[in-house]
Formats: C-alpha cells, structure tokens, sequence
C-alpha cells in the first residue's frame, strides 16, 4: 500500500498564515525526502484554522520545491469554479511539472453557507447544484472529449499545458460520489477521517466500476487520520490540540490550533479523557508500530491501494516528526537518514 500526506495548513495558536504556508513547504520537502507517494493540499475558507484556501496556487511552490513526489489537491471543490478556470490552472501546472500533479476533485464547500455566499460571483440566489455536468465538462477539456456541438468544446485544444495534463481523482466522504466515480472509471479517494463508515461505499466502488480511458481498474486510496510518536503518551497529548479544535469547531467556534497545555486544561474541563477521540470520528495515535498497524488495518478494511496521512499538530516539528516515524515504520524509500529526536512528552505536559 502507497502511503502519502494531505496538509491542510493547519495555523497554530501564536502563529499565522505565512507561516503556515511555509511550514506546508518544508512539511512537503520532507516528505518528498522520506519517499512518500503524492503531496495533496486541502481546501478550506473563512477560518482561522487553516491556511489553504486556493491549492491551485500552492501546488506550484510544492512542485518546485521537491523533486520526486506526485504534488496535487485535496481537493479542488468543484462547486465554487468555472470548470473551464480549473482545467486551465491543472493544465498549466501539469505542463510545467509533467507526469507529476495530480487534480482531486470535491463536492464539499470547505466552509459555511455564508462563506459560499462570499465565494460566488453573483450572489443574487444561490448557485445551482449541477455537479455532474460541472465534473463531464472539465474531464471534457483534458481529454478533448466534449461533444460535438458544445459551446465550449474548442478551449479544450487551447489548454496551455498540452501535452501534459493532471491526473483526475474524485474525492468523497459519502455514497454519491462514489457511485460517480465508479461510472466515469475514476479513481476514487475516500474521506476516512470525515466518515469512518466508508468501507462498504468503497467495496461499491469497486463493484460498480466501469473500465475507462482513465483507469482500467478501480483504484481506491483512502484519508486517515493519524500522529506517531516515540510513545503512545506524546503521541496523545500532541492529538489534544486538534481535538479542542475539532470539539469547539462543531460549536461553531473557530480557533487556531491549541498548544498542548491549553488543549490538556480544555479537554479536562469538558471530562474528557487525555486519551479519547472526537466523537464520530476514527483517529490513529500511538507509536509507529500501532499507527502503522491501525492504517493497514483501515486501508484492509477499504481494500485500499493508498493510504493518505492527514495531521495536526501545534508544534510544526512534531507534526513533521509523525511522519518521518510513519515512513521508518512503512520502510519508505527515503532519501536521507532520519535523525533520532529526543523524547518530547515530558515538555509537552
């Protein structure tokens, strides 16, 4: 199983967006080093949680600060854009960097109603729920597909980044979108952290699966979220942080990311154990051995050729740690030795 990472930019407390933005270069140039498979960037608006709202702007920077891995988003959401703007973006992205981006493609808003307001161009109604044409129409532009007749078939021979073009995924975290994925012979990747009840919507996936110029085969890669540490105690207190995020988040209240000993306090006024887990939601935190376990055994579960490491951490070096012991764990192919980092969990009480 293929393993790579999903950053969503996460901004801690004390911190800020550039900042962020930065610690998503370095994060990528590290695991680029470490040997994992694809880099994707997540998309988020209108919050101060996370600083990753346009991925078509920093697939760029990532592509040109690595050498080998496969750079690409987590996903677009579709709903938002031109379908035509979006495969302009890819093209030039797969033309500068060929045979290395990758273009996932969401339905999700990644925000609030009010912030989907905020987005559209014209904001006289609400704008129509037509992603099935949305997603045909921009698969037309990459592969010169659109019928004959469509008013915008002739842009699909103008895209700038010709002959390269990205590589489509579907994202999802729910039924549909695996039932399109499986009609249009797209790879499918699913959203575990959001819903961790999607093994049977991929076991449908592959069922339904319908050969194509795209993929042959189905082809699933799984989002898991995890942090590994040098013990399952670091390893917990370092989750507090996301977790205060995440609870105070399905309040409706926006934050940064917590440091440790803010989020342990939290967490103990709410009576929630240091060691517990958002409710609804599968998280893997441990030692190397016990993440590694516990993403084979989901990415088992899933019949998954990927899995898709998302974390967040307060402290940038212990979220880039998590990984470098995820790769020892999974034997990655890395370019570097990875030097040994000194047990954390006395500082972070």
């Amino acid at each position: 199983m293929r393993i790579s990472v999903l950053d969503q930019s996460p901004i801690s407390e004390g911190s800020n967006g550039t900042e962020a933005l930065h610690n998503t270069l370095d994060l990528a140039r590290t695991a680029d080093r470490l040997g994992f498979h694809r880099y994707w960037v997540a998309e988020h608006h209108g919050g101060p949680m996370l600083a990753g709202p346009s991925p078509e702007v920093l697939i760029g920077p990532i592509a040109s600060a690595t050498e080998r891995i496969r750079v690409g988003s987590g996903g677009v959401m579709l709903p938002h854009y031109s379908p035509l703007k979006v495969a302009e973006n890819f093209s030039m992205l797969a033309g500068l960097f060929p045979n290395r981006i990758d273009l996932g493609i969401g339905r999700a808003p990644g925000t609030d109603g009010h912030t989907m307001l905020a987005l559209q161009r014209d904001r006289r109604q609400a704008a129509p729920d037509d992603f099935p044409q949305q997603l045909a129409e921009l698969l037309g532009y990459f592969e010169d597909a659109l019928p004959h007749g469509h008013p915008f078939a002739r842009y699909a021979k103008w895209l700038p980044g010709r002959p390269g073009r990205p590589e489509p995924w579907l994202l999802g975290s729910s039924a549909q979108s695996a039932l399109w994925a499986a009609e249009l012979g797209l790879p499918y990747s699913f959203a575990d952290f959001i819903n961790p009840q999607g093994a049977e919507i991929a076991r449908d996936y592959h069922a339904r699966f319908q050969p194509s110029r795209r993929r042959e085969s189905p082809e699933v890669s799984v989002g898991v979220w995890a942090i590994a540490a040098e013990t399952d105690e670091e390893a917990q207190l370092l989750a507090t942080s996301a977790r205060m995020s995440m609870t105070l988040l399905r309040q409706g209240r926006l934050i940064e990311i917590p440091p440790v000993e803010k989020a342990v306090r939290f967490l103990e006024s709410q009576g929630s154990p240091i060691e517990g887990r958002p409710a609804g939601r599968r998280t893997i935190v441990g030692t190397p051995e016990r993440v590694r376990e516990q993403i084979e055994q989901v990415g088992a579960e899933y019949d998954a050729d990927e899995a898709i490491v998302v974390t967040i951490t307060h402290d940038h070096d212990a979220r880039r740690r998590s990984y470098e012991l995820i790769a020892e764990a999974f034997e990655l192919d890395a370019g570097d030795t990875v030097a040994d980092v000194p047990d954390r969990a006395s500082a972070l009480r």
